[in-house]
């Protein structure tokens, strides 16, 4: 199958879980209501997915998708909402994350407050421009796809962070819909850690031309660095639904190369942000 996106493709805009069977043991509605899935990637196909379902283990069992005109820019309103509750409940984590837990943001209040606006600023935009990434890249070949929160991850992430102060959470996973290649959904993939690697660059330039001598810049762009080290190197593990997994079985070169790539972040943020920004 070429590269090229098939010209007889067309935007998908709506869910197309919604109009699937109740009755299906694998495409229920309860694939939307978060109870059991987990982050990233899931593909739906309409045929010639086999690749994609070896992924992840599951039965090649496929449906008929309907499509639909649209831009590449649509969101639902379902996505918006799931979008929001995700950042929301990320948010308030990283704010108990600040005050070292429940019990520091009881003694300090503005610290709680304070400490989850400046994080929001620094560390959201890793998530949630990781995972638009993921929609935007199946969008361009085609797919329909929308992120979807994951309500036990958030819930699991917001309770760890407020007993221990410590943020590790599932908030969600982008579901995409549509027939790809191979190649096609190891580039899906990779469009999360690579997007990842930009936004820390990003934040790289700002230290070596000195920018973080104004206050505020000094204090997001550490947690901004850090967190895109992090989300970009751990979803690059080549483990169950992580991106590291689709990317490895798509090209094990491209895999090691920005497996290295991401290691590097985290190193270098380690050893040699600190005595950059001073």
């Amino acid at each position: 199958m070429s590269e090229k996106r098939d010209p007889r493709a067309r935007w998908l805009d709506e869910d197309p879980f919604d109009k699937m069977n109740n009755n299906s043991k694998t495409y229920t509605r309860a694939r939307d209501d978060g109870n059991w899935r987990k982050p990233h990637i899931r593909v739906v196909t309409r045929g010639g997915g086999q690749p994609f379902f070896r992924t992840f283990n599951i039965p090649t069992e496929p449906q008929r998708i309907p499509i639909h005109k649209g831009s590449i820019w649509h969101f639902s309103k379902t996505e918006v909402e799931h979008l929001t509750r995700a950042t929301v409940a990320f948010t308030i984590a990283l704010a108990f994350m600040s005050t070292g837990g429940i019990f520091g943001a009881i003694s300090q209040p503005m610290s709680f407050i304070i400490g989850g606006i400046i994080y929001f600023i620094a560390i959201s935009p890793a998530f949630v421009l990781h995972e638009l990434a993921h929609k935007f890249a199946a969008r361009n070949y085609g797919c329909w796809a929308e992120f979807r929160a994951d309500s036990g991850g958030l819930r699991f992430g917001i309770i760890l962070a407020a007993a221990l102060g410590i943020v590790f959470m599932a908030p969600g996973a982008v579901m995409v819909a549509g027939n790809t290649t191979k190649s096609q959904f190891g580039k899906i993939a990779l469009a999360g850690p690579v997007t990842n690697v930009a936004l820390w660059l990003l934040g790289l330039i700002i230290v070596l031309f000195g920018f973080t001598e104004y206050g505020i810049i000094k204090t997001i762009i550490e947690p901004w660095m850090w967190g895109n080290a992090i989300l970009g190197t751990f979803n690059m593990i080549p483990w169950g639904p992580l991106d590291g997994k689709k990317i490895k079985t798509w090209s094990q070169s491209i895999f090691y190369f920005w497996l290295v790539v991401c290691s590097s972040m985290v190193w270098f943020t380690l050893t040699e942000l600190p005595n950059l920004v001073g």
